[in-house]
């Protein structure tokens, strides 16, 4: 008996400090949210006047949801709808509005659904694919057009690629950077051990809780590592780009629906019968330098798309329309022109 009493204190008080400690972190890391998210509208204010071009801010009804979108452009250009990825926001297309407003177009970005300031429906199935797209759907129509040029990255690319898929009738042209086709997604997932450890967090993120805490607890440096450290050219994001991206991390449930994008990913068992052929004209950019996403998911794609053209960017990372922006520009307006 004394032998146990000898192990019970001095556990009993690990544990309780470890508790203690536990639940000191989680409540700083709320602090540290709140902090940010009371200066959202001035911070959305500014960052509009950075884009040096005629915006605003609406709240668009779609499918019973508001997304916050940027609204820029003639009302009567043709319609570029840009969807961001993981974990961004409207602001990672800031370098791409302008030049694409003064070529003339109508460009609409919204914050996707579960992000930044757009609705945060609960439950992880208000995540799958087809919902996210249904979203770009409704935009456009709300927009009143029958089509848009669709440019999606990251998480904003698999958006676009089942809209392509699913929805042709509502993509005129279709630009993807970095957002892996479904078809060689689920190639390298299962054969490749090099995209596999690149993927690793999609497990990671498959966690309750966990994943919520550790990258929100303190947004600022979350969002430094993500986009900076995880960068080539680290230049492409200032203080003020990383100060943006952490307030919409810290916005209330906004990373557990944004971890729900990939948790609903990997409950669908349907994800192979989706996959169909693509005939829209279609711009894939690539940075060969991408973390988290291998070159070899560009292989083998011309068998899914009859119209494609491919452009790969040295040294670059993940955020290619950041670290890249001037090629990517001119790519975008080539493509667009032809």
């Amino acid at each position: 008996m004394s032998r146990f009493r000898n192990f019970l204190i001095p556990f009993s008080l690990a544990a309780g400090a470890t508790a203690f400690l536990t639940t000191w972190w989680i409540r700083q890391g709320r602090v540290n949210r709140s902090a940010l998210v009371g200066n959202t509208e001035e911070l959305t204010w500014q960052a509009l006047r950075q884009l040096n071009v005629a915006a605003e801010a609406r709240m668009i009804p779609v499918n019973g949801l508001e997304l916050h979108t940027i609204v820029a452009g003639p009302l009567d250009g043709s319609l570029v709808i840009l969807l961001h990825g993981f974990p961004e926001c409207w602001y990672t297309w800031r370098k791409q509005i302008k030049p694409l407003v003064e070529a003339g177009y109508r460009v609409v970005v919204p914050d996707q659904r579960g992000y930044n300031l757009s609705d945060k429906p609960q439950g992880i199935h208000n995540y799958r694919v087809e919902a996210l797209a249904s979203d770009v759907v409704e935009l456009i129509r709300s927009c009143g057009r029958e089509k848009a040029i669709v440019v999606g990255h990251d998480w904003g690319g698999m958006v676009a690629w089942h809209l392509a898929m699913h929805h042709p009738e509502v993509v005129e042209k279709l630009i993807v950077m970095n957002g892996p086709h479904p078809a060689t997604f689920l190639r390298e997932i299962s054969s490749n051990p090099a995209q596999q450890r690149k993927s690793w967090y999609m497990g990671f993120f498959q966690l309750p809780i966990v994943p919520e805490e550790l990258l929100g607890h303190d947004p600022i440096e979350t969002a430094r590592y993500l986009f900076r450290r995880n960068a080539v050219n680290q230049e492409a994001f200032s203080s003020f780009d990383i100060h943006v991206m952490a307030t919409a991390l810290a916005q209330p449930e906004a990373l557990t629906s944004a971890l729900n994008w990939y948790r609903a990913l990997v409950r669908d068992q349907s994800a192979r019968e989706k996959i169909c052929p693509i005939e829209t004209p279609t711009l894939l950019i690539w940075a060969e330098d991408d973390v988290a996403l291998g070159r070899s998911l560009t292989y083998g794609l011309e068998q899914w798309i009859s119209d494609l053209r491919l452009h790969y960017i040295p040294h670059c990372g993940h955020w290619v329309q950041n670290e890249a922006a001037d090629e990517v520009n001119e790519q975008l307006a080539e493509f667009l022109a032809t």
